[in-house]
């Protein structure tokens, strides 16, 4: 018997990028889609193409790269937004465009300033013009969770017959409760007569965490797509999260009786590579991908999984991608293990440019301890491979003095855009401080430090630590992250890292 099969629409590049500190460059997202590709997610929501030059061409690129996903580019009801998304996804394969407005009275009256007539025929005309650039249509009704069901039922009725072969269903706000939304999607299958005629998706947000278990109460009632992020997130309290509906679906694979086509074992190194290029640290007792999610520290709980890991887990480890234990590396570890260790860990690094400074740090790192663990190697990994901009600014040399009595001094020797090498020195509260001062005196961008915060990757005297910071300019948020043995080293490449952001996404709006 062939298996129902659950869309999985992924909007970490669009949706998940609105967390606050979470933009990404062009070449970012890129990276993220080819990763979401391989791991067989079926649309890839790559952005909001008439929001920015930045968006346009991240949508523009990421159609170019992609050849196995769906590419969808978000859009309003308005024909500027819907032509600016098809000029986007010129290049792709499988093209959609994502079109909606509100559609509960709270935002067709306080939003749109319209009435519920007037925002239906707005929807209406919005599908019919998108359907002239592509077959592919998706249709969003806002805010759907707090709309009177029998209106919103015909607006999905109206939208279906004007050539939507999606609807989407938005808990917009997170309010509604997983029997009131199971409901709800069961309504507009006994209610609306052409219904069949289009996938029924759902997209819910987490403000009461209840994102997760509304999707999947969707999906029970008939829906079949899920719209989620990697890590769950996204604005407020985030998203549904990929990995625990992809994971609940396979796990309660009888319950449900649907499956999806994702390959799990990509989920640990696709949450990990979100992390750390958006800087939000996933939780430890996140599910399915937190740092404690397989382990165990109860004596009784430790027992019971030596003796039969089903006892207390009901997921392999292995299924997402989670090495079973940690291999020891030492100095006298050559590239082909250090190799063979990172691809067990999801890192394909075949690129030699890519390869020998992860080898080189690793090789610096086992002069100062005697084993490397797999979370040193995911650090220096981090840490190496996040994509240099072009033009940007390059730490070179950091150094300071600071103690009792002694007003902390630090001196910064950095390369500029053009490749010269410029130093100077300042006085700080602190030596992060005064890294933090000499590095603006360089840079010359104005920005305020909002957040510092730092943690030991290992055990030991001898750890990793790794800082992430963020930094507000103009409005925006930027996030930077960095690893070293030494926390002041460290704490310049954080400070370096959003710099080059805030830099960057400077540069991308003014093109």
């Amino acid at each position: 018997m062939t298996m129902d099969r659950v869309l999985i629409f992924d909007t970490t590049l669009r949706d998940g990028e609105q967390s606050p500190g979470a933009a990404l460059r062009v070449d970012e997202k890129i990276e993220v889609a080819r990763a979401l590709e391989k791991m067989g997610v079926d649309i890839i929501e790559a952005g909001f193409p008439i929001s920015s030059p930045g968006d346009f061409e991240a949508v523009r690129a990421i159609s170019a790269a992609i050849k196995d996903c769906t590419i969808c580019g978000l859009t309003r009801a308005r024909k500027e937004d819907i032509d600016r998304a098809a000029e986007a996804l010129k290049g792709a394969v499988r093209p959609r465009i994502h079109t909606g407005l509100g559609a509960s009275d709270n935002h067709i009256q306080h939003k749109l300033r319209t009435t519920r007539e007037g925002a239906l025929e707005m929807g209406v005309e919005a599908v019919r013009y998108a359907r002239r650039y592509v077959e592919d249509v998706q249709y969003y009704a806002e805010d759907a969770g707090r709309a009177d069901p029998e209106y919103l039922c015909r607006v999905i009725e109206a939208v279906i017959d004007a050539g939507a072969t999606t609807v989407n269903i938005p808990d917009t706000t997170g309010y509604t409760m997983p029997e009131e939304w199971g409901a709800l999607i069961q309504t507009l299958f006994d209610r609306v007569p052409n219904i069949d005629k289009a996938v029924v998706s759902v997209h819910c947000h987490n403000d009461l965490g209840l994102a997760t278990a509304n999707s999947l109460q969707g999906v029970i009632h008939g829906a079949r797509q899920v719209e989620c992020t990697i890590n769950g997130i996204g604005e407020r309290a985030g998203n549904t999260s990929l990995e625990e509906v992809v994971m609940a679906l396979r796990t309660r694979r009888a319950l449900f009786g649907v499956d999806t086509r994702i390959d799990t074992s990509h989920i640990y190194a696709l949450s990990r590579m979100v992390s750390d290029l958006t800087g939000i640290v996933v939780q430890p007792n996140k599910a399915i991908v937190g740092r404690n999610a397989f382990a165990h520290s109860s004596g009784i709980h430790q027992d019971g999984v030596l003796k039969e890991r089903t006892t207390y887990e009901i997921i392999d480890p292995h299924d997402i991608g989670v090495p079973e234990s940690e291999i020891v590396l030492s100095a006298r570890s050559g590239r082909h293990g250090l190799r063979h260790r990172l691809e067990q860990l999801g890192y394909v690094l075949d690129d030699k440019e890519a390869f020998e400074p992860i080898y080189e740090r690793f090789l610096a790192l086992a002069d100062k301890k005697k084993t490397i663990s797999d979370r040193d190697l995911e650090a220096i990994v981090a840490d190496e491979t996040r994509i240099k901009v072009q033009n940007n600014f390059q730490l070179e040399h950091v150094q300071v003095s600071c103690g009792t009595h002694i007003m902390p001094t630090a001196t910064v020797r950095l390369t500029d855009p053009q490749g010269a090498t410029v130093a100077d020195a300042s006085i700080g509260a602190g030596p992060v401080d005064a890294v933090y001062q000499a590095i603006n005196r360089v840079v010359g961008v104005p920005n305020e430090l909002i957040e510092f915060s730092i943690k030991a990757v290992t055990e030991g005297i001898d750890a990793i630590g790794e800082v992430t910071i963020r930094i507000r300019s103009d409005g925006q948020v930027f996030t930077g992250r960095g690893a070293d043995t030494d926390i002041i080293v460290a704490s310049a490449k954080a400070y370096m890292n959003a710099l080059n952001r805030l830099i960057a996404i400077q540069r991308e709006d003014k093109a």
